[in-house]
């Protein structure tokens, strides 16, 4: 059993491929309700993967990385999360809609180098840091399950900025 638990960095490094797996299949989706079906499910990913970085992985390495690296993580996840909403209230026949979904796929494809980076990355830093990456992917994966099933019902919410002061999605 203990071999399919994931610590922190595996269970990221997870979500990372799952995002990039989806923006490779909206690129070949032909079709309006394929190609917002997939939109959807890369929002869905996406805002859940985010909260749980800030929620539990972000604080975690506050004061253990490099401070700059941790504060453009946020800002980038605020712009993501602008993109997002809007991708989620949006539909493919609008003008811009794809035009957002291949933006935020580069967006998140730049945020995924600066934490996988070999040396440097977050993650790296993070793991030299002596974090308990363990303990750490438990509270990920707990939070992720949780918010996943919130998410299915609910919907997803309205994004809240962490370095974005007032903004209207």
């Amino acid at each position: 059993m203990a071999d399919t638990k994931q610590d922190a960095i595996a269970l990221l490094k997870a979500d990372h491929r799952t995002v990039e797996e989806l923006f490779e299949q909206y690129e070949g989706a032909s079709g309006s309700a394929k190609k917002q079906k997939i939109a959807m499910q890369i929002c869905l990913e996406l805002t859940v993967h985010a909260q749980i970085e800030e929620e539990i992985f972000y604080p975690a390495c506050e004061g253990k990385i490099e401070e700059d690296m941790l504060k453009e993580a946020y800002v980038e996840h605020d712009g993501a999360k602008v993109l997002i909403a809007e991708i989620e209230a949006g539909s493919p026949e609008d003008e811009y809609y794809d035009a957002k979904v291949k933006v935020l796929s580069e967006q998140i494809e730049h945020h995924v180098e600066e934490e996988e980076m070999r040396m440097e990355g977050m993650f790296s830093q993070a793991r030299r840091a002596g974090l308990d990456m363990d303990a750490l992917g438990d509270q990920l994966r707990e939070r992720k399950e949780q918010l996943i099933a919130t998410y299915k019902v609910s919907g997803l919410p309205k994004p809240e900025t962490t370095t974005l002061d007032k903004v209207t999605v």
